[in-house]
């Protein structure tokens, strides 16, 4: 698995998740227990992940469609 983003912004995890989805493109969402924890101060961010072999292709579905992200 390789990191595909990292985010505080709680909406860009299923926004992502919903397009690599349409493409055939499973991912997998990491620290969602420990940012929950956290509760709503945003300090812990999430990471999506997929396989290794289809990080190239779900970036260039991101971009394509506009959604901005940093990996970590």
């Amino acid at each position: 698995m390789e990191e595909l983003l990292r985010t505080n912004d709680i909406t860009l995890i299923p926004r992502a998740r919903a397009l690599l989805e349409d493409e055939g493109i499973d991912s997998f969402e990491l620290d969602v227990n420990m940012s929950v924890l956290e509760g709503s101060i945003g300090i812990l961010p999430r990471r999506l992940m997929v396989r290794s072999d289809d990080l190239n292709d779900a970036m260039r579905i991101l971009r394509i469609n506009g959604v901005s992200f940093e990996r970590g």
